[in-house]
């Protein structure tokens, strides 16, 4: 009888081995997705993990192996079975009867702007003996652009009516979204984001907004990525890159069409060695959601231009009553040169100063004609 029971454990081995070596991941499948394909920094989002098993064979258990960046820091229950390295091992065990598919919600906060993606998903599958695993990869093709951070508006508030302060004239050419300068009643070629509607219900009457008016709306931001001291100020350069985002979004929710312009590139853009970055944003913002995808993907390694190089490059092309606004953190004689090309060649210049609080009290006095220093603390 005991003989008897050996061979039947002996023959179910043997079946199970020969099974699950050939069929242990036939409809097995496994995706790992972002809910969401766009993100500010700081926000909270969630991958969906689905896993399949669309067959008779039951896998008692199914080790899921992938990897995130440890930029994107699990939540909750999601913690559970990761280990934190140069990257984020999540590791995840199921158990499937036949035919079963089964969903986890994976909840995370984005701690870093970045394009974060995930290759490959590995799937460990055990019989019913749990002897040494079946492996198998699964590519994923899955991705997230984590935008800059949103600065405080009432900051970009400042900053645009500094902006609207160098392009005001007496000449009445075209309006100045910054610059309110009265009520009126409403014409049919008036825009309707314009019309004043608690002035519109004491009248009676349609009544629009007026504004001041600008000889001209050239507006070309610049930005430099550059970190080269020993030294490095990570944080600088990342608040540099959510001014830009932040004011961009500014401007173009109030119809300006401007140029931003830096001196870093797309790492994950090919050729590798691109031209700096450049983008034009019309009027009505079409373009934000890509200039902030392409902010999310540059590197401050991947410096293609120094920052005098690119501001003498825009002094050269020619262009005259132009208005720049430069953020950079640097203070070197190299971007002041470039400052003073810009100003040189006819046009007003802000330049956005990035800097510590601890730092506030060692900036040197600066005074160059035509250009406006705004420090602006982190």
């Amino acid at each position: 009888m005991l003989l008897l029971l050996l061979l039947g454990i002996l023959l179910a081995w043997l079946a199970s081995r020969i099974l699950y070596r050939k069929y242990w991941n036939r409809g097995l499948s496994a995706q790992i997705e972002f809910t969401r394909r766009c993100i500010y920094e700081g926000e909270r989002s969630s991958m969906r993990e689905t896993i399949l098993n669309d067959k008779l064979l039951p896998l008692p258990a199914l080790e899921v192996r992938f990897s995130a960046s440890r930029n994107l820091e699990f939540l909750n229950e999601a913690r559970a079975n990761t280990s934190a390295t140069d990257n984020c091992y999540k590791r995840d065990v199921f158990s499937f009867l036949f035919h079963q598919k089964i969903e986890r919600t994976l909840p995370f906060t984005a701690r870093k702007r970045g394009l974060y993606q995930i290759y490959e998903v590995t799937g460990i599958g055990y019989d019913f003996f749990f002897r040494s695993g079946y492996y198998v990869d699964l590519p994923q093709q899955t991705f997230l652009y984590v935008y800059p951070r949103q600065v405080d508006t009432r900051r970009i508030d400042v900053l645009c009516r500094a902006i609207s302060g160098t392009v005001l004239s007496r000449r009445r050419l075209l309006p100045d979204p910054f610059e309110f300068s009265g009520i009126r009643e409403y014409r049919r070629q008036d825009p309707v984001n314009h019309i004043n509607w608690k002035a519109s219900a004491r009248t009676g009457k349609l009544m629009t907004n007026q504004f001041d008016s600008t000889t001209n709306t050239s507006l070309t931001l610049i930005f430099d990525m550059e970190d080269k001291l020993i030294l490095k100020y990570e944080d600088l350069v990342e608040e540099t890159l959510r001014i830009v985002s932040s004011l961009s979004a500014r401007l173009a929710r109030s119809r300006m069409s401007f140029r931003v312009v830096g001196n870093a590139a797309d790492t994950h853009a090919l050729p590798a060695a691109e031209p700096p970055f450049s983008i034009t944003i019309g009027e009505g913002c079409p373009n934000i959601g890509l200039l902030n995808q392409k902010l999310a993907c540059l590197d401050s390694k991947n410096i293609v231009m120094e920052m005098e190089a690119l501001l003498k490059d825009e002094a050269s092309s020619k262009k005259s009553g132009h208005t720049y606004v430069v953020v950079s953190k640097n203070r070197d004689d190299g971007i002041i040169r470039g400052l003073r090309s810009l100003v040189l060649a006819n046009n007003e210049v802000l330049w956005v100063l990035p800097i510590r609080p601890a730092d506030a009290s060692s900036l040197t006095f600066f005074r160059e004609p035509g250009v406006t220093r705004i420090p602006w603390e982190i």
